[in-house]
């Protein structure tokens, strides 16, 4: 059995401030408006040093948004048995309601129908828990509706946080779910 390398724990602690910085920035300053000098500053970190862990405040902030992507995730695969097929399990509706304190952030990554880069890491990672999962299940078409999964879900949060619809973040979960259901039960 191999395992996986350790990371080095000064360059986790960089990268967390480097993370938190920009978050902090962004609450201030649309992520077009943020300057690298003003972000190394912010986490204490020297130009060079950003670099090393970054090619650009884009993969940065991608990286910084990476536990929104693992909470949607997360949140979509928190029950177990028969779903309701109305009502979005708690953990989907926590998900929806906890996004606004980064909104302008995920707009400026997600782009309207899903797109961008937090789109794109998003798509993978729930297309690839859900592909294990209706794999696991033996499942007819996995690949194909872990797609459609993936693009459904990516998509409307995308629109939703555009404001391309109109939900509160309880009837956004709830109507997600609900096209989420009838997606699996189509195959």
């Amino acid at each position: 059995m191999t395992r996986a390398p350790q990371e080095d724990p000064r360059a986790a602690r960089t990268r967390a401030r480097l993370r938190a910085a920009l978050l902090d920035e962004c609450a201030e300053h649309p992520l077009e408006e943020v300057g690298v000098a003003a972000l190394v500053r912010r986490a204490g970190v020297g130009r060079a040093t950003f670099y090393v862990h970054y090619d650009g405040l884009e993969a940065l902030a991608v990286d910084a948004c990476a536990d929104v992507v693992g909470q949607a995730v997360d949140a979509l695969h928190a029950w177990r048995g028969r779903p309701d097929p109305v009502n979005a399990p708690p953990a989907l509706r926590e998900f929806f309601a906890g996004l606004a304190p980064h909104a302008p952030l995920y707009r400026s990554l997600l782009a309207p129908g899903g797109g961008g880069p937090l789109g794109r890491v998003l798509h993978r990672d729930l297309r690839a828990r859900s592909l294990a999962e209706r794999e696991l299940a033996g499942a007819a078409d996995a690949p194909l509706v872990a797609s459609a999964v993936a693009a459904t879900f990516a998509g409307i949060l995308a629109d939703w946080l555009h404001g391309l619809l109109d939900a509160s973040p309880q009837g956004m979960a709830d109507q997600v779910w609900q096209l989420l259901v009838a997606l699996h039960r189509s195959r």
